[in-house]
């Protein structure tokens, strides 16, 4: 589904880029929208995807729980293969605190990216899980999990459990780290409404 939204992207940059007599000028056009802080680079076409119009959403009671349970644990540190708040590796983490709801979850990142049904970046949601390649780009496995709690304009926040900071909150719009590591977005059915 992503490769048919990065086509659907790239044909309508090459409309754009046609009906302009410039590419400077399509270059400096779309680059005016977008934060000075987020990064141009190969990823543009992720880049391309946030600049959509934003549109509030009301998170669900359920969604609401789940981000303030998850935010308890900011600063636990990271443990290979943790699942408690002694240590947590991503998939540990989340899996823990959807466990805490009810909901199990396998503890591998690219396990937990088989369920749930697949969302656009632009209709990304709190509560929603983000999946990234490991530490290697050239990687087409996924290899970590994060949780969205919260989308405005300027940011998709997300948390998760950092091989080096521990459970964090960072702003994948503006990510050099994140962005190209970027593969898909799940939503599970515990209570996010569509």
């Amino acid at each position: 589904m992503l490769n048919s939204y990065k086509y659907k992207i790239i044909f309508s940059a090459l409309l754009l880029f046609i009906s302009s007599n410039s590419y400077s000028q399509v270059k400096s056009d779309s680059l005016k929208s977008i934060n000075s802080s987020t990064i141009v680079s190969k990823d543009s076409l992720i880049i391309d995807s946030l600049k959509t119009s934003f549109v509030p959403f009301k998170n669900s009671q359920q969604v609401d729980e789940l981000i303030s349970y998850a935010k308890k644990f900011l600063g636990t540190p990271y443990r290979y293969s943790g699942t408690t708040p002694s240590g947590f590796d991503c998939s540990g983490f989340i899996s823990y605190i959807f466990g805490n709801f009810g909901v199990s979850l396998v503890h591998s990142s690219y396990g937990m990216a088989e369920f749930g049904r697949t969302v656009k970046l632009s209709d990304i949601r709190p509560g929603d899980l983000m999946y990234f390649k490991g530490s290697s780009t050239k990687s087409s496995r996924i290899g970590h999990v994060a949780m969205v709690i919260d989308v405005t304009p300027d940011a998709i926040k997300f948390i998760h459990s950092s091989t080096s900071r521990g459970v964090v909150v960072d702003n994948f719009k503006t990510s050099r780290y994140f962005i190209p590591r970027y593969v898909m977005t799940k939503r599970l059915d515990y209570g996010v409404t569509d």
